[in-house]
């Protein structure tokens, strides 16, 4: 079991990880709880913020096992301003565990039913590693006509099955650790959030974090990391794109250069890399962070 490779393996699944949790129970934070039921007929489960009744909301996207928990902080700082929707993707957090359909194509159908369903008819998606293979797959299923912007954080997307080829030894990677993953999931996880931060952070709940990403079926997270990464080329939506972007990108993050490339066949958008971070930005610099996505939204959601 090669557990001490783990570290390695966490850059190397930039674009699934995510993590963020502070030990509190929806019921004890200063913001609502509650869950959408969409077409499909399963729960999702989200957290909100800010006046209810705006109809230009930032939509939190985030990645690979975790909950909308990882966006507290932006929850509570964003909801002075406007509204703010931070979802559990389907098979994550508290939303329905199915074992079909964990894909950025079934999640961004359920993401187009649960903004529906709360009015939210104007929106800038922010997603995160995992969620940057949602949000791009949105774009390809429903176009832009509910869409103010779009904010890319620390993962490029998807080439699809041209991963191989294009990105080997990050194919590779991927391939030869999922039977780690299999064998060993509460080891797997726990090496991978601990390599998350660049900082320490004593206000996070390291142990609800894992516990939170063990709530997705093994097998289900494996079938999630080989569709994001293999399933489909999302870069399309992005290079038609027709409307602001903004990428952010931790500076110690090995596929830096392939975010910048990214970005470069976004038309008109914005690069912006964030020093002294790790994978979790937006927790290492918040402030930073927070600075750059709020002056992003104004500019789109006066």
């Amino acid at each position: 079991m090669r557990l001490n490779r783990i570290p390695l393996i966490f850059w190397l699944l930039v674009f699934l990880v995510a993590g963020r949790a502070h030990g509190q129970q929806p019921s004890d934070l200063p913001f609502g709880d509650a869950y959408v039921s969409t077409n499909s007929g399963i729960r999702i489960h989200y957290l909100q913020s800010g006046s209810g009744t705006s109809k230009c909301a930032l939509v939190l996207i985030p990645g690979w096992r975790l909950s909308a928990s990882l966006w507290n902080e932006q929850l509570a700082r964003f909801s002075r301003t406007t509204r703010v929707i931070a979802i559990d993707p389907r098979s994550q957090g508290a939303s329905t565990k199915t074992a079909d359909g964990n894909t950025p194509e079934s999640r961004a159908t359920d993401l187009h039913d649960v903004l529906g369903s709360l009015g939210a008819s104007r929106s800038v998606l922010v997603g995160w590693s995992q969620g940057a293979q949602d949000v791009s797959a949105y774009l390809q299923r429903y176009g832009t006509d509910s869409v103010a912007g779009v904010v890319l954080v620390d993962s490029p997307v998807s080439c699809g099955p041209s991963e191989i080829d294009i990105h080997r030894e990050f194919a590779k990677e991927i391939l030869s650790n999922l039977s780690i993953y299999a064998s060993h999931p509460e080891e797997f996880s726990k090496g991978m959030i601990g390599s998350l931060f660049k900082k320490p952070h004593p206000e996070v709940d390291f142990e609800a974090l894992v516990k939170t990403s063990l709530q997705t079926p093994t097998n289900t997270g494996i079938a999630m990391l080989v569709a994001d990464i293999f399933g489909a080329d999302r870069r399309r939506a992005l290079a038609t794109l027709n409307r602001p972007a903004l990428v952010i990108a931790s500076s110690g993050s090995p596929l830096l250069g392939v975010q910048r490339e990214m970005a470069a066949t976004i038309p008109g958008s914005k690069f912006m890399v964030i020093e002294g971070t790790g994978h979790a930005v937006f927790v290492d610099q918040p402030e930073k962070f927070d600075e750059a996505l709020g002056t992003f939204f104004q500019s789109l959601c006066q």
